[in-house]
């Protein structure tokens, strides 16, 4: 019996599975470009602009997603902003992984050693030139498994949107049990396919971390030659 809803409904489940990865690419690229603006707004002088970046963060990881979601697909009709189901989900989804991209980025970058513009600038490079030869060698392989693991979980928190209609994954095996009355076959199918995502997901960024080794490792040693170059400047000077 299982195979035989397996074979008949496959369609409606690869349906879904492709909407929940859609889903989840959109929401990463405009998560994390959320969270590398809010990250950097964080780290700028003014007060009001740092101030800003902590409330967006705190308010965002402290409630539900479902809360969000529920604010964006049902609150926004009350200001004249009626969404699509799929997009005031993948708005919504979106929102919600930039506070914590947001707060990965902020604290790979206050992790490194002061002085690493500095010394950039020592050698002759520009700004643009040492965030990308110097900066981003570090703070990039730093923040793939704390990424890793937010992807992760917003592939897995993806599901909720079936509560507002979206033709992912989950809502998909909700119509299935809904026509078979066969839950452990519909919902079982799911978690295989959730669970195949989270692999691939997790496999990738592993040979992304390892790729990104050698480039963090070249930038970790013309750092520490700029640091060690500065140092010296300074002694000397004294």
């Amino acid at each position: 019996m299982s195979m035989e809803i397996l074979a008949t409904y496959w369609p409606i489940l690869l349906q879904g599975t492709w909407l929940t990865i859609r889903i989840v690419i959109v929401s990463f690229v405009i998560g994390y470009a959320l969270g590398i603006v809010i990250a950097l707004i964080s780290l700028v002088p003014s007060r009001l602009a740092r101030l800003f970046a902590s409330a967006y963060t705190l308010i965002l990881r402290s409630i539900p997603f479902i809360i969000t979601l529920f604010l964006v697909y049902y609150g926004l009709p009350f200001f004249g902003f009626r969404l699509p189901a799929y997009v005031a989900g993948t708005a919504a989804l979106s929102l919600f992984v930039s506070a914590y991209f947001s707060e990965i980025i902020r604290a790979a970058i206050v992790s490194l050693p002061r002085g690493q513009f500095e010394s950039g600038r020592v050698l002759g490079m520009s700004p643009l030139q040492t965030m990308r030869h110097v900066i981003a060698p570090q703070v990039i392989p730093a923040v793939i498994p704390p990424s890793t693991n937010m992807t992760l979980t917003m592939t897995k928190e993806s599901a909720v949107l079936s509560s507002i209609t979206v033709g992912e994954l989950t809502y998909q095996s909700l119509i299935i049990q809904g026509n078979t009355f066969a839950p452990f076959e519909a919902f079982g199918a799911s978690a295989a396919i959730y669970w195949l995502l989270t692999a691939c997901i997790a496999f990738g960024a592993t040979r992304l971390e390892k790729r990104t080794g050698r480039w963090r490792d070249s930038g970790v040693t013309r750092s520490r030659i700029a640091s060690s170059y500065l140092s010296f400047e300074r002694t000397a000077n004294d």
